[in-house]
């Protein structure tokens, strides 16, 4: 499957019209006895995402038979499948994005980790040839990546990521074809993608990944579309764990700029609103979608920022 198949434009409006004609009623029942299953049961990301494939392989079976889409074309009956998933994970976005503890930590530790970078890293030091350098091309791509949240299916937020990426990998072959230097494939792609995630620090960087690794269908995460969303899971990665020898710099010269960035953001927040700073034996409770998280901060002080 190529990734035109892999990414195309549903039509979710000719889905939601099917849904209201009264031949659908028994598809309107499963999908509504589905959704409420999720009440029944304690949240588990890896059990809901596989309820959530088993669920939508089984409807497109059902759906293929259906009176309503007897004489569909293979493209309309994917578009069907896509206006089920957008419909389904839209109801059950707010149990299943950004669940646990852990996503919320991890969300936070990502977008802190970002902050700080943000005011010393530069493209030198992920080594990105000078030729590839276009910050005009890079802000375009930083802006598509930070609509992730924007969006509430996972096809749309992946599209975010697809934007970027494209824009990315236009740039690397306008490039190749402008000049003499020839693109070393991912080894010059990722660079920039890590220079242009860190500009971005789109939001919840983390629960984004997870979510549409769980919840877009699998069959849709093949080719262009899985290697750049691997792509940007390595980038977080990346981030998550950078330091003076994943870098074009000496360990002084990285803690020295570490330590400035911390200062500075503090200051920021400081000039912004009042500072309340958690030491690393407390814990942080915040609200998700209406639900209420528990944060381990585990040894590692915050200072968030509260706004008068």
């Amino acid at each position: 499957m190529d990734s035109s198949s892999a990414l195309s434009q549903p039509n979710f409006y000719d889905f939601l019209n099917r849904m209201r004609h009264p031949a659908s009623a028994d598809l309107v029942r499963a999908i509504k006895s589905f959704i409420v299953s999720f009440s029944f049961h304690a949240t588990d990301a890896d059990n809901d995402s596989r309820k959530l494939q088993d669920f939508l392989v089984t409807m497109e079976t059902t759906i293929k038979e259906h009176p309503l889409w007897v004489h569909a074309s293979h493209e309309e009956l994917d578009s069907a499948i896509e206006g089920l998933e957008k419909y389904v994970m839209t109801k059950l976005f707010n149990r299943t994005f950004a669940s646990s503890s852990e996503d919320v930590k991890a969300d936070l530790d990502v977008s802190e980790k970002i902050r700080l970078l943000q005011h010393f890293i530069r493209p030198d030091h992920l080594d990105v040839p000078r030729v590839l350098h276009n910050e005009a091309s890079w802000l375009f791509a930083a802006k598509e990546l930070q609509k992730i949240n924007t969006f509430k299916a996972p096809r749309e937020k992946l599209l975010c990521i697809m934007n970027c990426c494209r824009i990315i990998n236009n740039l690397l072959l306008n490039i190749s074809m402008s000049s003499n230097y020839v693109p070393a494939g991912a080894d010059d792609f990722l660079p920039v993608l890590i220079y242009v995630t860190i500009k971005a620090n789109p939001p919840q960087l983390h629960s984004n990944l997870k979510f549409i690794q769980l919840f877009r269908r699998n069959s849709k995460l093949v080719s262009e579309v899985e290697y750049y969303l691997t792509n940007l899971i390595s980038a977080e990665t990346f981030i998550t764990n950078i330091n003076a020898s994943s870098l074009s710099m000496e360990e002084s010269e990285f803690e020295k700029n570490m330590q400035l960035a911390k200062l500075a953001n503090e200051e920021t927040a400081a000039r912004h609103g009042s500072i309340l700073q958690l030491s690393g034996d407390d814990a942080l409770t915040t609200r998700r979608h209406g639900k209420e998280i528990h944060v381990n901060l585990e040894g590692q002080p915050r200072y968030i920022m509260v706004k008068k």
